[in-house]
């Protein structure tokens, strides 16, 4: 994660993230590649996203679908949905 840090995300986002924290989506990487990865909810569903950001299969990460907001250890990365 050293080459991506909360600097990455816009101001916008980081609003959106405040005005609407109830859409956090709690995950575990599943694997990665090179555009991104595919992430279990723990409701069970599959998300596909792009992301430039190193984690590691089996990580616990949340996303942030309106934002766009990847947070991973506790940084926010870009992200979207593939």
């Amino acid at each position: 994660m050293s080459e991506n840090t909360t600097q990455d995300v816009l101001p916008v986002q980081r609003a959106v993230v405040s005005a609407w924290p109830s859409a956090w989506i709690d995950a575990l990487v599943m694997c990665t590649d090179a555009s991104g990865v595919v992430l279990s909810t723990l409701a069970g569903d599959a998300l596909a996203i792009d992301v430039r950001a190193r984690v590691s299969a089996g990580e616990p990460v949340a996303f942030h679908p309106v934002a766009e907001v990847l947070s991973v250890g506790g940084e926010l990365i870009r992200a979207r949905r593939r």
